[in-house]
């Protein structure tokens, strides 16, 4: 593990700051309610799946159990309501930005960021599916891959792994992960892909957690993201398209998330 290090400058670790001109640090919402004529929140569930239903005429798309969507759709939510706590234990106000908390312990260090946040749900995917061999991410000091298998050492516990992890957060961020994944088309978007976002300095990435389409082929996603300062996961509000909040439809063009504005050229894919 130590043959590592010697490729590695500390500032490496910043990702995403809240520095974007879209921010909607405007807003002072002090509640989790969405406006919108139609809720899509069942406030009792705490998993996705249960917890959203979707806009009429959509179908959720279904998983096995194997999957990744079956992952992500299965993930379980802090009950609503609750605000999002900041790797120091601090809370984030909801400026109507988020919903819903996944409930994931992130650590108490400033690492588990934006970028950081995609790379640990899909390996968190991947642990719980055993295929350690596939758990791998590039540093972004020399393009390289840091494989789980070669880190562990045989040693696969949770303990390990979360070492792993946050070896990871530390070196990896918008730019690498940008240069590891695939480029995808819009309109071939699937849950579990990333909106990602190369910054100079700084970057952003969101993931899809939940996914429906329509007969027309018309499809929708919701998003969830982590943020700095290191912060849990959370769904993501849709502000720009209140009649079908926190959906948001996959399409050409420009998209608006509470903290970050991408555009469909920056679909990426772990496939």
């Amino acid at each position: 593990m130590k043959k590592y290090i010697c490729f590695i400058l500390p500032f490496f670790i910043f990702s995403c700051k809240d520095e974007n001109p879209t921010n909607s640090k405007n807003h002072q919402d002090s509640i989790l309610k969405i406006n919108t004529k139609e809720s899509f929140i069942s406030e009792k569930e705490n998993k996705i799946i249960d917890r959203y239903s979707v806009p009429k005429g959509f179908q959720r798309e279904n998983y096995n159990q194997n999957e990744f969507g079956y992952f992500l759709q299965h993930l379980q939510l802090k009950n609503f309501g609750t605000l999002v706590k900041y790797y120091n234990g601090k809370e984030k106000p909801v400026n109507n930005v988020y919903n819903a908390v996944i409930d994931l312990p992130i650590g108490n260090k400033d690492l588990h960021q934006c970028a950081d946040a995609t790379m640990r749900l899909r390996a968190d995917y991947l642990y719980l599916q055993k295929r350690y061999d596939e758990i791998s991410f590039n540093f972004l000091s020399d393009g390289k891959p840091r494989k789980f298998t070669d880190f562990a050492s045989g040693d696969y516990s949770p303990e390990n792994y979360w070492r792993y992890l946050e070896y990871i957060f530390s070196y990896a961020n918008t730019t690498s992960l940008k240069n590891q994944l695939e480029s995808v088309k819009y309109n071939q978007v699937k849950i579990g892909d990333i909106l990602l976002q190369q910054g100079n300095p700084y970057g952003h990435a969101v993931m899809v957690v939940d996914f429906a389409k329509n007969e027309k082929g018309e499809k929708i996603v919701l998003l969830a993201q982590s943020y700095m300062p290191a912060q849990e996961i959370q769904i993501l509000n849709n502000p720009m398209d209140k009649k079908i909040n926190p959906w948001y439809k996959v399409q050409q063009g420009k998209i608006k998330t509470p903290e970050w504005l991408f555009t469909s050229n920056d679909w990426k894919t772990w496939d």
